[in-house]
């Protein structure tokens, strides 16, 4: 299976690949110390890209798939850098059932990017949620900590014009 070129080129500094070496030789002679290894990592980058996986890999010895398959099952881990302004659509039911998917694929169509992506510039990432607990609010998205509440597809255009 071949990785999906990311949206955003890596660009870690030197001061980041100092601290997450920094981060793996204080803890690589700890029993089970990949995920801690690994939440360091994506609090230093913001995220874990194969560039850093690969870093983590072959520094510990473990092979990258092992680090791969870690970050894909838990829902902590990113792949993907996060945008300056996080957009996620409410999936849940009530928001579902009042047209959340709508919205959702209208904000891909807009964005050009697909759930989980950033947009190239660094400004939007998209992502879907199961409920927010705002049902009586439905269909609801987030930007930020931001609420937007009983949207529909033609609300999406005027929210993202609030954030240029």
């Amino acid at each position: 299976m071949a990785m999906k070129k990311p949206s955003v080129p890596f660009s870690g500094t030197p001061e980041q690949k100092e601290a997450l070496l920094s981060v793996i030789h204080e803890l690589r002679g700890e029993k089970g110390c990949l995920m801690p290894i690994m939440q360091k990592a994506q609090e230093i980058y913001g995220y874990l890209p194969i560039e850093v996986q690969t870093i983590i890999s072959d520094e510990l010895g473990v092979p990258l798939e092992k680090i791969y398959g870690i970050a894909t099952f838990y829902s902590q881990f990113a792949l993907n850098p996060k945008g300056r302004y996080q957009i996620s659509v409410c999936l849940g039911t009530a928001c579902y059932v009042k047209g959340s998917g709508d919205i959702y694929n209208k904000l891909m169509e807009l964005l050009g990017i697909v759930g989980g992506e950033c947009t190239p510039d660094g400004k939007f990432s998209l992502d879907a949620c199961r409920c927010v607990g705002a049902c009586g609010l439905a269909p609801v998205m987030m930007v930020n900590d931001e609420v937007y509440g009983r949207l529909s597809v033609d609300d999406v255009e005027a929210i993202l014009a609030k954030y240029d």
